[in-house]
């Protein structure tokens, strides 16, 4: 990808609006590319100035409310007064005769853009954790030490990174351990472990955490993702086999490490 294609596409991206394979796509190019990167960090640094800096508590200027309640044909007298003489928005049935539709619209779109701006951290993870399944995919990097033997997986893990993550064995349950490497989420380097079940590779990140509770489970782009913690670590699983499946393979890890 150049970079006038990734930069038509860097609004998308930074909305979380670009379908995998482009956000993918784009992710790959931002790697080696600095100008790009600097364009998606002031945006990021625009975003991040306005949230911290906005007030929503302000009242209406006295001017300002006394132009709307005079559009409104509410007389001065009929205002709520408060402590702080701040004027409050007139109740609903007094919206209703001037174009309700419109102003509860208004309302709706800012508030989901208020929610879409501060997505969850698990929202987040959750997004890396697809992408980083994807790439992995894409670009042919799915394992760094390619074994079925947990006993070589494990230390090759616990010499590359400042946790030992477990690596059952499910075989038995219908997971083929394949290998694993390095991936980065969080912020932070983690364990990648790769299982197969028949033709279809599952990722499984691990890493210290215990943000979760209870199970995550949801589905974007064709990808099931099941997230949960335990015993102070943190495994987000995610494969296009069916979400029973995926379940499966969360319920089969948690029996075979404890």
């Amino acid at each position: 990808m150049e970079c006038t294609e990734a930069r038509t596409l860097l609004d998308a991206y930074f909305d979380r609006q670009l379908d995998l394979p482009h956000a993918v796509a784009v992710e790959q190019h931002l790697v080696s590319c600095a100008g790009c990167r600097a364009i998606l960090a002031a945006r990021s640094a625009l975003r991040s100035g306005i949230r911290d800096h906005i007030d929503y508590r302000h009242g209406a200027p006295e001017r300002l409310a006394e132009g709307v309640r005079a559009r409104l044909g509410i007389a001065s007298d009929t205002r709520v007064r408060t402590s702080s003489a701040r004027w409050r928005l007139p109740r609903l049935g007094q919206w209703l005769p001037i174009g309700a539709a419109a102003a509860v619209a208004a309302m709706i779109s800012w508030t989901a853009a208020i929610q879409y701006a501060s997505p969850s951290a698990d929202s987040v993870i959750a997004d890396q954790v697809l992408r980083g399944h994807a790439r992995s995919i894409v670009t042919s990097h799915l394992i760094e030490v390619a074994s079925s033997d947990q006993h070589s997986v494990k230390p090759w893990l616990s010499s590359k990174l400042d946790f030992s993550p477990p690596v059952p064995d499910l075989s038995a349950a219908g997971f083929q351990l394949a290998g694993a490497r390095l991936d980065y989420m969080d912020n932070r380097p983690v364990a990648a472990l790769v299982y197969r079940s028949r033709q279809h590779v599952i990722n499984l990140f691990v890493w210290p955490s215990d943000r979760l509770s209870g199970e995550h489970v949801l589905s974007k782009h064709g990808y099931n993702v099941v997230g949960w913690s335990r015993s102070g670590m943190t495994y987000w699983a995610t494969s296009d086999i069916n979400a029973a499946e995926l379940s499966a393979f969360a319920d089969a890890w948690a029996q075979a490490s404890r």
